[in-house]
């Protein structure tokens, strides 16, 4: 888990992939956390990426590392943490968030990935490939 976690933070910016009814959308995200051995993201409640994974769990996301020639998607099930801990866990580890978040408001949102399948690629290299 240690080496998707500092990929992901290596990389700063990943995008995430989710299903709005029939048409797939992608953004980029910053946020990324490992909290009591579980990768975690987050987010608004207000926001689309917020309703779009209540309507479907299922997501993805993907970052790419240009120095190494190396890229990493993860697939899986993002599952709604509202624990103050895991809010708080995340918000600590990103400071600046919070003039907008707070663990304790009704919209910062943190989710963790489950039944996850992590695969390592580059053009030169085998696949590899990690299921937390």
């Amino acid at each position: 888990m240690n080496e998707i976690y500092d990929f992901i933070k290596k990389c700063g910016v990943y995008y995430l992939a989710t299903v709005d009814g029939d048409q797939p959308r992608v953004r980029p995200f910053g946020t990324i956390d490992l909290f009591e051995e579980k990768l975690y993201i987050q987010t608004g409640k207000s926001k689309d990426v917020s309703k779009q994974l209540a309507a479907n769990p299922k997501a993805e996301l993907s970052c790419f590392d240009g120095a190494a020639g190396t890229w990493l998607r993860v697939a899986g099930t993002l599952v709604n943490d509202d624990r103050v801990e895991a809010k708080k866990h995340m918000l600590d580890n990103y400071p600046d968030l919070r003039g907008r978040y707070d663990e304790n408001d009704s919209n910062t949102q943190v989710l963790y990935f489950k039944d996850a399948t992590a695969t390592f690629s580059s053009f030169t290299a085998t696949p590899k490939t990690i299921k937390f």
